[in-house]
């Protein structure tokens, strides 16, 4: 009902003459609908420099880079998500990274150090890759848990996850690279110096 019927209705029932009709309004012309800006292919970015993470460590043996699958949605410290959504986004994030060990055949190592790089859409605002921890944690229990990467993932065996910032990728989502360092001892932050 339109607003001048419902006031021909209200005259009609208090008995006084019915109002004027008004006259009718042009149908409003809804604007256009500006279609979304597709991310286009993905872009495959820079591979973190390897030899500037290695330098602060000791022990150092092989190492592996693995620039992670595509992935929608990551976890960020950041995010306040419905508890089933964050489990969906884990178990892919999970998958994502048992397959990559899988796919890459990572031997079974007893100490190891990851670094992850994240690298982000090319967006004119600072990033803090330390907030993006919670994507990296279920990256890394991929890896271990899953893919048998190492005994655990306590700090008897894993050292990190540590964030490192990475090169920006072009187009589509914010991706992320583990790089995997083999480690013949991690050093004891327990001891005094």
């Amino acid at each position: 009902m339109t607003a001048a019927q419902y006031r021909a209705l209200l005259a009609g029932r208090r008995g006084g003459p019915p109002a004027a009709a008004a006259a009718p309004q042009p149908a409003k012309k809804k604007a256009p609908r500006t279609p979304r800006a597709h991310p286009g292919p993905p872009s495959t970015p820079e591979a973190p420099a390897v030899e500037p993470l290695l330098a602060g460590l000791t022990g150092v043996g092989r190492h592996w880079t693995l620039l992670m699958p595509y992935a929608e949605e990551m976890l960020t410290s950041n995010h306040r998500l419905h508890h089933m959504a964050v489990h969906r986004i884990r178990k892919q994030l999970r998958q994502d990274a048992a397959g990559m060990a899988t796919a890459r055949r990572l031997p079974r190592l007893q100490r190891a150090a990851i670094f992850y790089a994240l690298h982000p859409r090319p967006l004119s605002r600072k990033r803090d890759p330390g907030n993006w921890a919670p994507t990296a944690k279920h990256y890394v229990d991929g890896l271990v848990t899953d893919g048998g990467l190492l005994p655990d993932d306590n700090h008897e065996f894993l050292l990190g996850p540590i964030p490192v910032m990475g090169a920006p990728v072009t187009t589509g989502y914010a991706r992320m690279t583990l790089v995997v360092v083999e480690l013949a001892s991690l050093p004891d932050l327990r001891k005094p110096a």
